[in-house]
């Protein structure tokens, strides 16, 4: 039997919520651990994240994705609806709860590690070549989920987004936050993964401006969708 609409939106949000709060945990997590195991190896700190952050993000997918698509970033479910995908409804919704999960995860990863529930982070992140990182990273995120998407290969897409993200940890200078709801819940940690609220608005621009490039490519290159 079909569940009423609203239960079938709310067991989606709930997907959301819980998926972008664990992605967070993960993130701001294993930065903190990172720091705690590796001092002053700033090398090892990143790979030690990015390994948990890749592993735990293919996780997630996983485990959320026959729900909710899995989503847990504003800019994916944007170019979902722009792909006619999913519902402008849908994703009215999710954006919201997706920011709120970020920051809860953030809140939950601090309190883990014996932290003050909520830090602002003083890490000055926005440069040129930040802001430029940023585009590079959103867009190719964009193209890796939608080519699988519209060529019939969305099964590989948690580990082919977990393997991009930990890549992508080194291959910009801006670790690829690629996802404007951890950047605001990296706002709420001054540690490690954290990013300062004077830094993440250019993030956040620069990522919606990759995610428009990336759904032109993804356009251009995959024009005929092939549902698996």
């Amino acid at each position: 039997m079909t569940p009423p609409r609203h239960l079938a939106l709310t067991r989606r949000l709930t997907a959301e919520f819980v998926g972008s709060a664990g992605l967070a945990a993960v993130v701001i997590g294993s930065g903190i651990a990172a720091q705690q195991l590796s001092p002053g190896d700033i090398g090892l700190q990143l790979l030690e994240n990015a390994l948990a952050t890749a592993f735990g993000l293919g996780v997630l997918i996983l485990v959320f994705v026959t729900v909710s698509g899995a989503h847990f970033n504003p800019v994916v479910s944007i170019v979902d609806s722009l792909s006619g995908l999913r519902s402008w409804r849908d994703t009215a919704f999710y954006i919201p709860t997706q920011i709120f999960g970020c920051i809860v995860g953030a809140i939950l990863a601090n309190l883990m590690f014996a932290q003050p529930a909520v830090t602002f982070s003083t890490t000055v992140r926005l440069t040129p070549g930040h802001f430029l990182s940023e585009v590079v990273a959103t867009a190719g995120l964009i193209v890796v989920i939608f080519a699988l998407v519209r060529t019939g290969r969305a099964n590989l897409a948690p580990i082919a987004v977990g393997t991009y993200i930990g890549g992508a940890y080194f291959f910009t200078s801006s670790t690829s936050f690629a996802n404007p709801a951890i950047t605001i819940g990296r706002m709420f940690s001054d540690t490690f993964a954290g990013i300062t609220p004077t830094s993440a608005p250019g993030f956040i621009a620069a990522q919606l401006i990759g995610a428009a490039i990336g759904f032109a490519l993804v356009r251009w290159l995959f024009p005929e969708r092939r549902i698996a």
